[in-house]
């Protein structure tokens, strides 16, 4: 078995589609799906190209590029909390680039 990382917004889409299937889910199912669809405000596809846009930046790596199309920062103090167990010092230009490829998609 392999490990793939995904958004919350895929989550959201797979669990709709197992729902689909087999008309019901387990209860940590229904839990994750309630999670994902209150969190997940946008598509699958543009949770993807944020993680695409944002892993091409040097200093973001792909679990970072991950949570950051979940969490959709909005703010600066919002990517440093991202970054905080990174051990990262962003400059501002950095978190400014960050925040701009995410605005383009909410």
């Amino acid at each position: 078995m392999s490990e793939q990382y995904v958004t919350l917004a895929e989550v959201r889409d797979l669990l709709t589609e197992e729902l689909d299937k087999r008309g019901d889910l387990s209860t940590i199912q229904k839990a994750a799906m309630t999670h994902a669809q209150t969190i997940a405000k946008i598509t699958k596809e543009q949770a993807d190209e944020i993680v695409k846009r944002v892993s091409e930046l040097e200093f973001v790596n792909e679990v970072t590029s991950y949570k950051i199309a979940d969490i959709l920062p909005k703010y600066p103090e919002d990517v440093r909390a991202i970054f905080s167990k990174e051990r990262i010092n962003l400059e501002s230009d950095d978190i400014q680039r960050i925040l701009d490829i995410v605005a383009e998609y909410l």
